[in-house]
């Protein structure tokens, strides 16, 4: 079921996606042959004015019949001035240069420029002007010889950095990395060896010569289009890379300087939340060193509520900071956002699970570190309560990692937490025959249990008829015990201790099938003097 919510909710976001997108595709778009559409006027890569297209007369087509007419007078003379004339005409002011009509410009033009067609005209007027000087300069011989000088300077330039990029490159990097070894070799001593200096020094040099490359590439681009650019006829194609590259750039720049108030907002929650982060590490410092106390505040709770209190401050910041974050007023943040927090709530259930369950193990103070615990079929001691999980080391020496939800829902048995002051409870059960005095019975049980280490004396260990079997009365010791820790050693002692005293006093502890007395009882009456046979070859 919850993967077919999933699916619908995955499905239902692409749709709208899908929805918006195919709204954009469908909107009227403006075609070449619209009378709306605008097409800018450019000779030599730099843009002149716009001009408005017609149904007879597409703005493209009449924008390059333009360009081709300020060329043509351009390239007619090489005089270094512009016989520029505006007059009327039947469709707006025609432009004149050098007696050669240019353009005309028409009250659609006008309109679309919100002005007077007469100065609109007196302004493309003079930008014709200029652009057949800059045409004429620019192919002159002395426009020639400066495009050269420029182009072999770039040149120069770019073979110097090439040259000391390709040969010099190895060696600064080499310079780098034993700075870096050396200053490293601090952090290595002080982690012992767990952050290596050379690890550290060639992760920086790798992203130093990245960083290298990527400059050099960029300036590789930029003299390209800066050597284009000297010359008249390929300043168009260098205006084309200058575009691809620079304007996105001066994007970034002025996007960064537009969004200042808000980045300054976002600097001040930041060092607001750090200060605060600061003052709650040093209050709970405070409390763990013992320099004042609240009352009924374990120790242990210390960190998981310092923890605790640092994700609401976080939390708290984060919501604030939300709205400054760039483009977190766009539909297509926000519709990601949704789905990123429907896929958590979705797919977290465990996690949240076992996140609160850690909360209810450490305040409950039911398990603490070093108590000696058995979950389910788990015994061990507690080394670590973490958040997501209890790791406890079993008697066996193995780290056994529990789930809090697990912990959370199990019953617990805790060995090292007193209850009334007696201890805990060791017990064992023995089958004896019915023929064998129940007195003596208990009174060898209960020697078995003085001698076993571990035992208290006080409270006196007692026995308790368990069962009256088929072929035997199973009696049950009982002894108290502070040491839940040793429970398995102590348990085993007294078991060892049972069958000496047993033994000591010819009794036979019964086996689980009995069919008749044996003619001599299944006790051991020899003493093992400690050593074993070896076999001889």
């Amino acid at each position: 079921m919850r993967a077919l919510l999933v699916c619908f909710t995955l499905l239902l976001f692409a749709s709208n996606v899908v929805l918006a997108q195919t709204e954009e595709i469908l909107q009227p778009q403006p075609e070449r042959d619209d009378p709306e559409f605008i097409a800018p006027v450019t000779v030599d890569g730099e843009e002149l004015f716009v001009v408005r297209g017609s149904s007879a007369l597409p703005a493209t087509e009449r924008a390059e019949k333009i360009e081709e007419r300020i060329a043509q007078v351009a390239e007619k003379s090489e005089s270094a001035t512009v016989n520029i004339q505006v007059s009327e005409a039947e469709f707006g002011q025609l432009i004149r240069a050098d007696g050669q009509m240019v353009t005309i410009t028409t009250q659609a033009d006008a309109d679309h420029e919100q002005m007077d067609i007469e100065v609109l005209a007196g302004l493309q007027a003079e930008a014709i002007e200029v652009a057949i000087l800059q045409y004429r300069d620019a192919r002159s011989s002395e426009g020639r010889v400066d495009s050269a000088l420029a182009a072999v300077a770039w040149t120069a330039i770019f073979g110097l950095v090439s040259y000391f990029f390709f040969t010099k490159r190895k060696k600064f990097l080499s310079y780098i990395r034993k700075q870096l070894e050396k200053r490293v070799e601090t952090v290595e001593e002080a982690t012992k060896s767990l952050l290596r200096s050379r690890a550290i020094a060639s992760i920086i040099v790798y992203a130093i010569h990245t960083i290298m490359w990527v400059l050099f590439l960029f300036f590789f681009y930029y003299y390209l289009s800066l050597v284009l650019l000297s010359f008249a006829e390929t300043q168009a194609i260098a205006q084309v890379l200058l575009k691809y590259v620079s304007e996105p750039l001066i994007g970034i720049v002025l996007a960064v300087v537009g969004y200042l108030p808000n980045l300054i907002m976002l600097a001040i929650i930041a060092a607001v939340t750090r200060f605060v982060i600061r003052g709650l590490d040093l209050f709970f410092e405070n409390l763990e060193n013992g320099a004042f106390q609240i009352k009924d505040f374990e120790a242990h709770w210390i960190a998981p509520t310092n923890m605790l209190c640092r994700a609401l401050v976080i939390v708290i910041a984060v919501v604030f900071a939300y709205p400054y974050i760039p483009g977190s007023d766009s539909r297509a943040f926000q519709g990601l956002t949704i789905l990123a927090g429907i896929m958590v709530s979705l797919g977290s259930n465990t996690v949240v699970s076992n996140m609160m369950a850690g909360l209810f193990v450490i305040y409950r103070r039911s398990t603490n570190i070093g108590d000696r615990i058995r979950v389910g079929d788990k015994v061990g001691d507690v080394t670590e309560i973490k958040l997501m999980e209890t790791l406890i080391k079993s008697i066996k020496n193995e780290m056994i990692s529990i789930p809090n939800a697990q912990l959370l829902n199990s019953e617990v048995v805790n060995y090292s937490r007193k209850v009334d002051g007696r201890g805990i409870l060791v017990h064992t059960t023995v089958g004896i025959g019915y023929e064998e005095p129940p007195k003596k019975i208990q009174a060898m049980l209960i020697e078995a249990a003085r001698r076993t280490q571990g035992l208290r004396k006080t409270p006196e260990p007692f026995v308790l008829w368990t069962q009256l079997a088929d072929y035997a009365i199973n009696y049950e010791i009982n002894a108290y015990t502070s040491r839940g820790s040793s429970l398995p050693k102590i348990l085993s002692d007294l078991h060892e201790n049972i069958v000496n005293v047993f033994n000591e006093n010819s009794t036979q502890i019964m086996t689980p099938s009995y069919i008749a007395d044996p003619p001599e009882p299944k006790i051991s009456t020899e003493e093992w003097d400690g050593k074993l046979a070896q076999n001889t070859t």
